[in-house]
């Protein structure tokens, strides 16, 4: 499902395909978390309803930001994966997550918990994030679907 953008703006054009917290909680899971089905988005901590699920992934493969596949080895479940242009959000996730990190720790206590830690700079963190998705898709091998 394409989006029909209204505005000239990019930026609204780009919220208008990535704006909502569902859309970027499930790239989220993607590139961090390494989750591929529907299932295992479905079954995350973040508890997506099914519905809300299947719509942003339409919009998702639709805009071209993610595709999806089935492997030789499982033929039954659909694998989604980021193309290049949904890896290119990978600095954009990572500004957030250390927006949050700078500015929403002493208010969220839940975030000690947290796995995102950045450890070395955002750059490299960002490089590093892309390169083991990279890494783990080229070992998949990927039916069209």
């Amino acid at each position: 499902m394409k989006c029909v953008f209204k505005f000239s703006c990019p930026i609204t054009s780009t919220l208008d395909v990535i704006g909502d917290r569902w859309t970027l909680i499930i790239l989220k899971q993607m590139l961090f978390e390494n989750k591929q089905t529907f299932k295992d988005l479905k079954e995350s901590t973040e508890n997506i309803a099914s519905n809300i699920l299947t719509v942003r992934l339409n919009i998702l493969v639709g805009n071209g930001l993610i595709s999806k596949s089935k492997i030789k080895t499982n033929n039954k479940s659909v694998y989604y994966h980021l193309t290049e242009s949904g890896l290119s959000i990978t600095s954009v996730l990572v500004e957030l997550g250390a927006w949050g990190q700078d500015n929403l720790s002493n208010y969220n206590q839940l975030m000690e918990k947290s796995t995102f830690k950045i450890k070395s700079s955002k750059k490299a963190y960002t490089k590093s994030l892309k390169n083991r998705y990279k890494a783990k898709i080229a070992k998949t091998e990927f039916v069209k679907t």
